[in-house]
């Protein structure tokens, strides 16, 4: 029953961030619609676009996505998945002092 539990939490830790990726990217997509059904190509320049409701998506979108992100590399870094490029950088040990 435990594993059951720890599971559905840790679906549940990866469904949230995909929701606000997802939330984020409907927000950036009705603010750019909303524009061009209203105004069209021709006026670009016009101000009336929803900055708002744009940058609100594009940082819902951002935080979502750079969590699953991270927690695919972390995970494929963990597995040895990864290229050369995306391993973790090893400090080299300091030389051994002589024991007397």
């Amino acid at each position: 029953m435990k594993l059951m539990i720890s599971r559905f939490i840790a679906i549940l830790i990866l469904v949230v961030p995909g929701l606000m990726a997802m939330t984020g990217f409907l927000f950036m997509k009705d603010a750019v619609f909303a524009f061009y059904s209203v105004h069209g190509d021709a006026s670009i320049s016009n101000p009336t676009f929803g900055w708002g409701h744009f940058i609100l998506g594009l940082l819902l979108f951002l935080i979502g996505m750079s969590f699953l992100g991270g927690w695919i590399l972390y995970r494929d870094r963990k597995r040895n998945y990864v290229g050369p490029r995306f391993k973790e950088k090893r400090k080299p040990k300091p030389p051994a002092q002589p024991t007397s």
